[in-house]
């Protein structure tokens, strides 16, 4: 899958250039740090039977702090906002195109931080979100048209674990990271009725202000 083989690609360029950054300059990773974040999402939906949908590119952009509590261990609280969603590709007897599903999110990451390197980190953590708008769009060959999502449709509340590897220079970061959502979409009952969760993959870089 396209998700898949952007995270491997992704995974193997950090790596290589964690080895190349652990005997960079000095990080001052025992003091607390604070900052800004941003990057790419690449989002679909999956189902209990199915996870077949075409990535959405989207993006991501917040604040994040950095605790240490112990040696190599920090905890990395987070809050910003973020697109996810899935789109649709068809081509069929009456019209070909692609149709987007589009929802915002007010997220907040835990993240338990294990510097295996000076530069190099892994972290992992819950996550919980609140969803403030969505749209879907269609455009094919026949009328392109976009509709505003009725939040009443949806549960609002998405939770679930996030996983991933990171850079950490002395005012530079960057890493990816996946997001498996564990709670529905949609509400039952509502037009979209189904155990569709969200799924998102991130690339992000942060700028330390400290």
């Amino acid at each position: 899958m396209k998700k898949t083989k952007q995270l491997t690609l992704a995974t193997l360029l950090l790596t290589c250039f964690a080895f190349n950054a652990s005997n960079a300059q000095d990080i001052k990773s025992n003091t607390p740090a604070f900052g800004f974040k941003g990057g790419l999402n690449f989002s679909n939906m999956y189902t209990d039977n199915v996870d077949d949908n075409n990535v959405l590119t989207g993006f991501n952009a917040g604040l994040y702090a950095k605790f240490p509590i112990a040696n190599s261990v920090s905890i990395q609280p987070e809050i910003s906002y973020t697109t996810k969603g899935a789109e649709l590709t068809y081509d069929n007897a009456f019209a070909n195109g692609t149709a987007t599903f589009n929802t915002n999110y007010i997220e907040v990451p835990v993240l338990l931080v294990f510097n295996v390197t000076e530069a190099f980190n892994l972290h992992v953590g819950p996550y919980a979100a609140y969803m403030v708008s969505g749209k879907t769009k269609n455009d094919s060959n026949l009328f392109t048209s976009e509709t505003q999502l009725d939040t009443d449709d949806f549960n609002r509340f998405d939770a679930g674990l996030s996983g991933g590897l990171g850079i950490d220079l002395e005012t530079v970061n960057f890493g990816v990271r996946y997001n498996y959502g564990l709670t529905k979409v949609f509400k039952e009952g509502s037009f979209g009725d189904s155990d569709a969760k969200n799924s998102v993959l991130n690339v992000y870089v942060g700028l330390r202000l400290n």
